[in-house]
């Protein structure tokens, strides 16, 4: 599939900025690759049998497989502003579903167009405005169909129309947050993820600076919602066991079952019954399917170019996607389906790192930066949250956290209003406006089936989790804990006094 002259234009822009410096010329290529609301276990290397991804299975075995990946703030914007600055919610400001700033003190392209890395990105950024680049030399991007600039139209839109005049790039017929399914309508090399795979392909074939590293991050918009495999991919699904939703013990104010057809196409919370759920997981899995082949496409041109030995390749997603677990759907919950994400890092090689390893550790988006800057020659700076996952690599647990933050502001219920602690191991959540405590042993129930707060032999452990919350949020001070205790909240707070104001 052809993509349009953009990307060569770009490239001969800067075709100028080699560099001389024969350390740059030692430095790997970057390649970002993300997913929108992929959960960590829809992938077979996280142990879900029903899932087809060959190309990630095989990324995983070239490098490190992290476990315990997770995202702080579960939704779209949250998460990419920590992934962009490299520092936790509080520090870059959005607490839960908000805007991007316009500019931040650290940001991933700049920081590495700094270090004379040639920056690009593709796909989905969700940023505002809308084409902001925040340090890229350019971007081509696909946002979703959302509008928020004035006379704003995707380049994938663009694209679309140049390829398809007068159809419709959404012909599917399913809104952006609905959890139905359906087959896509159109042409397969005319969907979003086609073209976003195809379009890093073709850049990365046209890549020629010999002495300029380069940084590409590829954004797919998918498998969030709209689930709209084509059909070829989800005829792979027709004999695949598609697991139900998991259903805790704790949820039964969700449990009445509703009608698909009269409850809102969006809803937030409901039961639709495992069928629903089951045919909402197939093509959703089908969607990972389609990611999945264009990242084989990705490598395999990757590998074509003489690049991919030397690459630090990233493969992570902004959120997970609840898909009915414990008649939860969409994100910004607490619960595992929601936060836990795919997390792969294929080292360059030369780092003697043991290939097809797997680390427990908790990790997070505010870590992808930091490694980024040390692999580059760069300084982390020391008001930067995340840390260098070569820290890890290198066995040095020490030096690692004992527990990831998690949190959201209120959203789709007054009581989704919460922070969470957790290794991986054990998940502690405390919700800001009811003073619910939740207790998760997921070394013995990964699933979160049952709430432990309530249980005596927990106590002790939920006496500590809850005291690791009291330090984790003194630093906000007495509108969060006052004399050493949890503060119920009455507002909720979502930006932080850390969000860059506007000049």
């Amino acid at each position: 599939m052809k993509t349009s002259n953009l990307i060569k234009c770009s490239l001969a822009v800067t075709a100028g900025m080699s560099l001389t410096n024969s350390f740059a010329a030692r430095r790997p290529h970057i390649i970002l690759i993300m997913a929108d609301q992929h959960r960590a276990d829809a992938l077979a290397c996280m142990g879900n049998s029903a899932v087809i991804s060959p190309n990630l299975d095989s990324l995983a075995h070239d490098g490190t497989l992290f476990m315990n990946g997770y995202s702080s703030a579960p939704s779209s914007t949250p998460a990419r502003a920590g992934l962009l600055t490299g520092c936790s919610p509080w520090h870059h400001g959005m607490l839960g579903y908000g805007q991007v700033a316009p500019k931040y003190t650290h940001e991933m392209p700049q920081m590495l167009r700094n270090l004379n890395y040639f920056t690009f990105g593709i796909g989905k950024m969700h940023w505002f405005p809308q084409k902001s680049l925040h340090g890229f030399h350019g971007t081509l991007i696909d946002e979703s169909g959302r509008v928020e600039s004035p006379d704003f139209i995707s380049d994938y839109h663009l694209w679309f129309q140049t390829h398809a005049p007068g159809e419709n790039p959404d012909a599917t017929g399913i809104g952006w947050n609905d959890h139905g399914a359906a087959v896509y309508k159109l042409a397969e090399q005319l969907h979003p993820t086609v073209w976003t795979g195809q379009t890093a392909c073709e850049l990365i074939r046209n890549y020629n600076q010999k002495e300029q590293p380069l940084f590409l991050k590829v954004s797919f918009a998918r498998p969030h919602s709209p689930y709209d495999p084509p059909q070829r991919v989800l005829d792979k699904y027709a004999n695949v066991d598609v697991p139900a939703p998991f259903i805790g013990d704790w949820c039964g104010e969700y449990a009445t079952p509703l009608d698909p057809e009269k409850a809102a196409k969006d809803a937030p919370y409901g039961n639709f019954g495992d069928e629903y759920a089951k045919k909402s997981r197939r093509y959703y899995y089908a969607n990972v399917t389609l990611i999945d082949e264009q990242v084989g496409e990705i490598i395999h041109t990757l590998k074509e170019k003489g690049m991919y030995d030397d690459a630090l390749i990233f493969y992570v997603a902004d959120h997970g996607d609840m898909l009915g677990d414990h008649y939860h759907w969409r994100k910004t919950y607490p619960y595992e389906g929601s936060t836990h994400i795919p997390y792969i890092v294929k080292w360059p090689t030369g780092y003697g790192f043991k290939a097809g390893g797997k680390i427990t550790q908790p990790v997070e988006l505010r870590d992808v930066l930091p490694t980024f800057l040390e692999v580059a020659g760069g300084e982390i700076p020391s008001d930067m949250d995340g840390k260098s996952l070569k820290l890890l690599m290198q066995g040095k647990t020490d030096q690692w956290r004992k527990y990831i933050d998690l949190e959201h502001a209120t959203c789709y219920s007054e009581d989704n209003y919460w922070c969470a602690l957790t290794d991986g191991k054990i998940k502690y959540v405390w919700r800001f406006h009811s003073r619910k405590e939740e207790l998760f042993d997921l070394a013995k129930d990964p699933h979160e089936l049952k709430n432990v707060a309530g249980i005596a032999q927990y106590k002790k452990k939920l006496n500590e989790m809850r005291s690791e919350m009291v330090k984790h949020l003194s630093e906000r001070g007495d509108e969060f804990v006052k004399d050493g205790q949890l503060v119920v909240r009455n507002k909720t707070m979502l930006y932080s006094p850390f969000y860059p104001k506007k000049k």
